[in-house]
């Protein structure tokens, strides 16, 4: 199964159709009129794809197990075909499409197999997925030119001593989402050399800027104390969403005094200066957070 730890839950929503074709229209009249010597189909080919949908992990090998919060089985008839629409939502962290269609295909099948006796002609003719909500389909991408620098602080490194890694870390996972970082830079866990070191990145135009290192409880640590005295505006929900994310992972996340905000429009995040809880933060925050920029230029929520 395909490892989805990494990622966040989020509202999926997902609809798939399916289509059964009858050869006489007394076939549609008996199935309106309740007279299909199996039963009520409308209700039996319901409940089926209720369970269906309940089930389908355990017939799929790679589907994961996950909590459906919602199931809506629809019908509509049009001449002599009826359309079958199934609707799931969960809050999780992977999409519902599979079983949407797994419902879809085994409402049809139980009006194939009710109808049959009354109706050699039946066909299913499609099913497919009409939409989906939720994860990638949904996810906000970069502006264009994203103007972007990476400033790790640490005194060690600022020595020459040991091996970047979290800036590293960083460049990597945006190289991912197409952004470039025009500057990764080391200072030294110096208050005044952090501040220097951003407002001449803010002044050189650049709109994002990635802290790492000095979040943590040491008397060094004092990136937080440096990016907050600049920020025109905080954005708290920013640091919240990553210590959430973290906290479900590893229980020491609580420690970390990440902070985020604007200075003029150019975002500024310092996250924590391990591989992991930048690792961790990157996976929190990002794509999502590119919709912030949208909205500095004047694009709805």
């Amino acid at each position: 199964m395909v490892d989805i730890t990494h990622k966040t839950n989020t509202l999926r929503i997902a609809t798939a159709e399916a289509t059964v074709l009858v050869s006489k229209l007394a076939t549609i009249e008996a199935i309106i009129k309740k007279q299909v010597p199996k039963g009520d189909v409308f209700e039996m080919a319901k409940a089926a794809g209720l369970l269906a949908v309940k089930k389908t992990p355990d017939l799929l090998p790679d589907c994961h197990p996950i909590p459906i919060e919602y199931t809506g089985v629809n019908y509509k008839i049009e001449g002599l075909t009826i359309i079958i629409e199934v609707t799931i939502k969960t809050i999780y962290k992977t999409g519902v499409e599979v079983e949407a269609m797994h419902g879809a295909s085994v409402v049809a099948l139980t009006f194939y197999d009710m109808l049959k006796p009354i109706d050699k002609g039946v066909e299913i003719h499609q099913i497919r997925l009409l939409h989906k909500s939720g994860g990638k389909s949904d996810r906000s991408a970069p502006p264009a030119d994203l103007k972007t620098a990476v400033v790790v602080c640490s005194d060690r490194l600022s020595e020459g001593i040991g091996t970047d890694r979290s800036g590293a870390r960083i460049v990597e996972k945006l190289e991912t989402m197409s952004v470039a970082v025009h500057d990764l830079s080391v200072v030294p866990d110096v208050k005044e050399d952090i501040q220097d070191k951003i407002r001449q990145l803010t002044q050189a135009s650049f709109r994002m800027i990635l802290l790492t290192g000095g979040t943590g409880l040491s008397h060094r640590d004092v990136t937080p104390e440096a990016v907050r005295e600049l920020l025109d505006r905080e954005i708290p929900g920013i640091a919240e969403t990553a210590r959430q994310y973290g906290q479900s992972r590893m229980p020491l996340a609580m420690l970390s005094r990440s902070v985020a905000g604007l200075i003029g429009d150019t975002l500024v995040i310092a996250m924590p200066g391990s591989t992991g809880g930048v690792t961790e933060y990157m996976d929190a925050l990002f794509p999502q957070v590119f919709h912030l920029f949208g909205i500095i230029e004047g694009q709805g929520h």
